[in-house]
């Protein structure tokens, strides 16, 4: 059964969510529809908001309203330890840790050749200026372990120590093939009390 344009719109539209397929993006939508609309349009305005407001950090590269985050802002973190890291979600993990107190850079990806994704791609540019900025003592390198990741981490250490920069890798307490926003609290802090240099 084909519904109406809008209907089939608002379908396609919920599909670009993670894990939304067609029949999930079906039943978000009637059920919008059917006892969901001041919900539904709540939700349209919260996106709206979101989509025009948020943007990324100038120094972290986190999601950030500001041009200038509260993490990268704080006077209570060690600027010279900076933590690594493949996306915004994996600093909230770190965070609920409450075992770092440095600061950031998030490389909103990681490099992958044969999907066209380069230094130029996650950042790299930036991160060397802070690098060369000179008031970095030590990088720890969070990407995920996975073979993206370790290549990532390789070619990020391997910049680093040209920075006379100790570098660091989050211990092997993280599985292989996992992703830092599915791993416990617990386990993600014995990783960082466990980092070793490379």
């Amino acid at each position: 059964m084909r519904f109406s344009p809008l209907l089939e719109q608002l379908i396609e539209t919920l599909r670009c969510l993670p894990g939304v397929g067609p029949k999930t993006a079906q039943r978000m939508a009637l059920q919008l529809l059917t006892r969901g609309r001041d919900n539904g349009k709540r939700l349209a305005k919260s996106l709206i908001e979101a989509m025009e407001n948020i943007g990324h950090c100038q120094q972290c590269r986190i999601f950030s309203e500001t041009d200038i985050c509260e993490i990268c802002t704080s006077k209570h973190r060690d600027s010279g330890l900076l933590c690594i890291v493949e996306n915004p979600i994996d600093v909230s993990v770190i965070e609920q840790t409450s075992s770092f107190r440095g600061k950031y850079f998030v490389l909103l990806g990681h490099l992958s050749p044969l999907d066209g994704i380069g230094p130029e791609e996650i950042g790299i540019a930036q991160l060397k200026k802070h690098f060369e900025r000179g008031d970095i003592h030590e990088v720890i390198l969070a990407t995920n372990p996975t073979v993206e990741g370790e290549a990532t981490a390789h070619y990020i250490s391997e910049m680093a120590k040209q920075h006379s920069i100790k570098v660091t890798r989050i211990a092997r307490g993280v599985s292989i093939g996992s992703e830092l926003e599915y791993i416990d609290p617990n386990t993600l802090a014995h990783a960082f009390a466990g980092r070793e240099t490379i």
